[in-house]
C-alpha cells in the first residue's frame, strides 16, 4: 500500500493544522517564547513604555505631561523552506505506526482521513524541531549549514553589542571555571538592568537554560538533604525554578554548538519574538505528495520565519566560549 494521494496546505490552513499546534497554547508555554503569526509585512512589533512619573498635584485644567514612548522593532523575516522524502515502504511503516498507536482507530477500517492525519503529525513535528532549534542558534554567517536560515536569538544579542558583549554578557572560556547552577542564576540576576528587574512583578521572566546546568541545579536541589528534596528525588521535579523564576530547559545539544553548549540567560519570555507567516507569499504552502519515478513520499513547506530578541536591555546571559 502507498500514500499516494497529494496534499496541499496554504494560508490559515497551514498556520493551523502545522504551526499553531507546535506554537500556541501550552506548548508555547513550554518554549517560553512569545510567537506571532501572520503579520503583515515587513513584520514589526511594537513596543509602549510608560513615562517615569505622571502623578502631580491637583489643578485645574490641563497641566501638560509627557506622551507614553512607542517604539518599533522589525523582525527580519526570511523565506525557508524544509524538505523530507522517504522510500515508499519506508514511509508507509513509520506512518503505520502512529496509526497502530493511536486507540481511536478502527485498523480493519482504514481510511484516508488517519493516514493524512499520521503523516501530518511526521512532518509537522519536523518543522516544528528545525524551527526551535534556528530560532535559538540560527546564524546566517555561521558554520552549521542547516542553521543559516534566519538570524536566531544568541545572534541577535550578541550582534547588538557586537565587541561589547561584556555589557549582558557573561562568557567562560575553560569548560573547568563553570560555577555551580545556582550561581549562574544569582549572577544572572546581579547583572541584569533595572529595566528587568522591575519586570518581576509582571511574572512573566524566566531562565533558559542548556540541559547542563538544567541538571546541575537538580543534583543540587537533590543534595539539600530536606524532606521536600527527598521526594523530589523520588517523584522528580516537576516545574524547577529559582526564587520564583521559572527554568527552562532549551536542549540544544545535537547541533554541536560549542559556544552555547552551556549557558543560562535570564529575560522577559515576551521579549523573545517569533515570527511566522505562511500567508504573504503566494508560494507559501505545504504540500505532501507521492513521486512513482523516484518511488518515494516527499514532503515540503514554504514559509517565511524571522526571531528577534526585542529590547537587549532585558537580557542577561552567562554562556561558554570554548
Amino acid at each position: 500500500m502507498l500514500i499516494e494521494n497529494p496534499k496541499i496546505y496554504t494560508g490559515t490552513e497551514a498556520e493551523n493544522i502545522f504551526f499553531r499546534p507546535s506554537f500556541c497554547g501550552e506548548s508555547a508555554k513550554d518554549l517560553g517564547i512569545r510567537v506571532i503569526y501572520n503579520m503583515p509585512m515587513p513584520t514589526t512589533v511594537q513596543v509602549w513604555e510608560q513615562p517615569g512619573y505622571v502623578l502631580q498635584k491637583f489643578t485645574t485644567g490641563w497641566n501638560g505631561g509627557s506622551n507614553a514612548v512607542k517604539y518599533q522593532k522589525e523582525i527580519a523575516m526570511r523565506k525557508v523552506k524544509a524538505e523530507m522524502c522517504f522510500a515508499a515502504e519506508d514511509y508507509f511503516s513509520m506512518v503505520y505506526e502512529k496509526i497502530v498507536n493511536s486507540s481511536d482507530v478502527n485498523m480493519g477500517d482504514l481510511t484516508g482521513t488517519e493516514l493524512e492525519k499520521a503523516e501530518t503529525e511526521l512532518f509537522r513535528k519536523a518543522i516544528a524541531e528545525a524551527v526551535r532549534a534556528t530560532m535559538w542558534l540560527g546564524d546566517e554567517s555561521g558554520e552549521i549549514s542547516n542553521l543559516r536560515t534566519f538570524n536566531g536569538f544568541f545572534r541577535s544579542i550578541l550582534n547588538s553589542f557586537a565587541g561589547d558583549e561584556d555589557v549582558i554578557a557573561k562568557a567562560i572560556e575553560d569548560p573547568e571555571e563553570l560555577p555551580t547552577a545556582t550561581e549562574m542564576f544569582a549572577t544572572c540576576w546581579k547583572d541584569a538592568t533595572t529595566e528587568l528587574h522591575n519586570l518581576r512583578s509582571d511574572g512573566q521572566l524566566v531562565y533558559f537554560v542548556s540541559p547542563d546546568i538544567y541538571n546541575k541545579y537538580i543534583e543540587e536541589l537533590d543534595s539539600k538533604g530536606t524532606d521536600s528534596a527527598y521526594l523530589d528525588t523520588i517523584n522528580g521535579h516537576q516545574t524547577l525554578y529559582y526564587h520564583g523564576i521559572p527554568i527552562i530547559e532549551v536542549p540544544l545539544g545535537v547541533y554541536a554548538i560549542k559556544k552555547f553548549s552551556s549557558f543560562c540567560l535570564l529575560t522577559d519570555r515576551r521579549n523573545m519574538v517569533l515570527a511566522l507567516n505562511t500567508a504573504d507569499m503566494p508560494e507559501n504552502e505545504v504540500r505532501m505528495w507521492y513521486n512513482p519515478d523516484q518511488m518515494e513520499n516527499r514532503q515540503r513547506a514554504v514559509f517565511l520565519a524571522g526571531a528577534e530578541v526585542i529590547d537587549q536591555r532585558l537580557v542577561s546571559l552567562y554562556y561558554t566560549t570554548y
